[in-house]
């Protein structure tokens, strides 16, 4: 809420597109000039990072997306994950001996959500045919883009789990290996699907040749998925969840997704004055940490898929329950006994926002969970699967994420809307699984705490606590990781209340925060990551 924002702030008045991908941001504003709404330019945005993002993202991975929609005047929030295969079960992973789900290979993909989320975004508040909005998408994947130090990075790191399955060796790795920066390269298959989609709906991916092909690639591969969980995938359009925070409506996905954590933590922190305590002193980075531990507790113990476990929100979000949780926050020593938690460490995500004229804010992120997903590209269709399912369960009995056939895991992807006075104030996100929750909160503290502008709260140096939620990491120790640009005296006072501290260099925290501002005189300001390599964008 800076009157005077800093030279790295971006600021358009008819569009804007943040995104970890320039020619994806590209994509969008281009849309926006055609006359598209922020809707239209969200679909084109997220075809063309599945290209130029693809360890990060793709038709085969998941979406959460949280909004404001002018023209009704409220916020929405559409949760597009997909469930496991209904043969999947704990007895099954049991019975062969495994003490926790496999992270590559079929069993570890879950039936894309994305797609049907994307349809339905579409239908519902787009104005622009997918065929078109999907265009550019095809395109790079037929044409062949021009590889980028990033990409070969992350295929060449992949290739191990790659090469395991023929049809993802044969375009990932052409020739035997991770193709060169600069190289061009192509993925036919994929493209041909992306316009099939775009052409025909989502009703060709669940319930038509799509879907056949992913089945018939599944049990060749050994794989479980059948017809059933496609032809039930289901979109799930919904009122967000909802918190208050220093007088800001804050807005979030549901579960599946962990964004409640974000607004119990916020509860949390309105009882501190961390505008008095000031940016990266010791103790506010104490009562961000000490209380991050116990929302994430609390999310491991109470939290997922609704149509299988009641989640107490009612409770989680209650400013009650976050005095009473509040108390047990020591101000001078860490709580470093064993919570029940650890990090998802790795995930490969991508989060972009993007906003219109007509005022339209969209706060969008889609994944493939960890790179590349589970690295498997079901058959002909090109579309590399997700490994959310073996990520994201547990073969814990009674736990609230065991795996059951049919089910959805809970998720580490969340974004947020920020509101005022009932209008979009602020749109923020990043990939990261378990540390998305650590570093929005931040970002956020950084706008409505400390009085950063956009650009300034992205560039201000991380922390990031772990382990987080992953159930096989709960007796790992708590460290506490820093990029090395706070100042000295308070690491070293937070070694003395007992945290495990641990130095990351200057910008070495990882992320790729995106947030866009939206004036009350409707100015848009951008701010990009300077980690993520992406630019805001806007006309």
């Amino acid at each position: 809420m800076r009157a005077n924002p800093s030279p790295g702030v971006r600021y358009a008045r008819k569009g804007m597109v943040a995104s970890s991908s320039p020619l994806a941001a590209s994509a969008g504003i281009q849309v926006l000039q055609r006359g598209g709404n922020a809707f239209d330019a969200t679909i084109a945005v997220a075809g063309v990072e599945w290209i130029h993002l693809p360890a990060q993202c793709g038709l085969g991975g998941d979406v959460f997306t949280v909004f404001y929609e002018a023209k009704n005047d409220r916020v929405v929030a559409i949760n597009g994950s997909g469930k496991s295969a209904y043969a999947a079960n704990r007895a099954y992973y049991a019975d062969q001996g495994l003490r926790k789900m496999p992270l590559d290979g079929w069993h570890a993909a879950a039936v894309p959500g994305a797609p049907a989320a994307y349809a339905t975004m579409n239908e519902m508040f787009g104005t622009m045919p997918m065929a078109e909005l999907l265009a550019p998408a095809a395109a790079y994947a037929e044409d062949g883009i021009l590889v980028s130090d990033g990409t070969h990075r992350f295929i060449k790191g992949e290739a191990e789990k790659l090469v395991k399955y023929p049809y993802s060796a044969k375009r990932y790795l052409p020739g035997g290996q991770a193709p060169q920066p600069g190289e061009r390269w192509t993925l036919p298959e994929l493209g041909a699907t992306i316009r099939l989609y775009a052409e025909k709906g989502p009703n060709v991916f669940y319930r038509g040749e799509i879907a056949e092909e992913i089945v018939r690639a599944s049990t060749e591969g050994g794989g479980l998925f059948g017809s059933r969980e496609f032809d039930e995938q289901e979109t799930d359009v919904h009122d967000p969840l909802h918190a208050t925070y220093r007088g800001l409506d804050v807005y979030t996905t549901a579960p599946p997704s962990q964004g409640v954590i974000v607004l119990e933590w916020l509860n949390l922190l309105e009882g501190f004055d961390l505008e008095s305590m000031g940016f990266g002193t010791a103790d506010t980075i104490h009562a961000m940490v000490e209380t991050k531990k116990l929302v994430f507790a609390d999310r491991l113990a109470y939290c997922g898929d609704p149509h299988f476990i009641d989640n107490p929100l009612d409770d989680l979000l209650s400013k009650s329950y976050a005095e009473k949780r509040r108390a047990s926050v020591d101000p001078d020593r860490a709580n470093n006994g064993a919570l029940s938690g650890g990090l998802h460490d790795g995930s490969n995500t991508s989060y972009f926002a993007v906003a219109d004229a007509e005022g339209n804010v969209v706060s969008f992120i889609h994944s493939l969970s960890a790179a590349f997903g589970c690295c498997v590209v079901a058959g002909e269709t090109g579309v590399m699967l997700n490994n959310r399912a073996g990520r994201g369960f547990t073969l814990e009995e009674g736990h609230p994420n065991v795996i059951e056939g049919g089910k959805k895991t809970m998720h580490t992807l969340n974004c947020y809307l920020l509101c005022q006075d009932g209008r979009p104030y602020a749109a923020v996100g990043t990939p990261g699984g378990d540390r998305q929750t650590q570093w929005d909160v931040q970002v956020i503290a950084n706008l409505v705490d400390f009085g950063m502008d956009v650009q300034e709260a992205v560039e201000a140096p991380r922390w990031v606590s772990w382990p987080g939620t992953d159930p096989a990491m709960i007796d790992n120790p708590i460290e506490l990781h820093y990029e090395d640009r706070f100042h000295p005296d308070s690491v070293t006072e937070l070694g003395r209340r007992g945290h495990q501290t641990e130095p990351m260099s200057a910008w070495g925290g990882g992320g790729a925060l995106q947030v866009i501002e939206r004036r009350e005189d409707g100015t848009l300001l951008g701010g990009c990551d300077p980690r993520s390599g992406g630019i805001a964008l806007g006309w």
